[in-house]
């Protein structure tokens, strides 16, 4: 399949979409940080003097690493993203970058930041 290249318009509207993906990914990383920054409860669980119950301890640090968990995701995708935007830059947004073919817009509107058409993808999933 020859290579080609979407048209500017079409571009410029995925560009959008996946800054507006970023900046909201961003927000919830800063979130979840704020979330999972130390409380003012210490690590021997004493707060203001009274002992926390040690469910309520295992509670905390489960919720703690759960919220780091979702920003370490998110952040995967945040470099997705970050490459798909140089692709823009680049001038081969929306070409497989194994195959050169076009990748599907359907494909695109569901996943802005993918990188392999669908072939490839299975391929490397394998």
């Amino acid at each position: 399949m020859p290579k080609t290249k979407i048209d500017k318009k079409k571009v410029l509207k995925y560009q959008t979409i996946l800054m507006d993906l970023k900046e909201k990914i961003v927000h919830d990383i800063k979130k979840i940080a704020d979330h999972a920054s130390p409380s003012e409860r210490s690590d021997s669980g004493d707060v203001s003097g009274h002992v926390m119950h040690l469910a309520d301890v295992a509670t905390d640090m489960y919720d703690r690493e759960f919220s780091l968990g979702l920003a370490s995701n998110d952040r995967e995708l945040l470099q997705k993203i970050d490459k798909a935007l140089k692709r823009i830059e680049a001038g081969n947004f929306g070409l497989c970058e194994e195959c050169g073919c076009e990748i599907p817009a359907r494909r695109l509107e569901a996943l802005p930041y993918v990188a392999f058409c669908l072939k490839c993808q299975e391929k490397h999933e394998k």
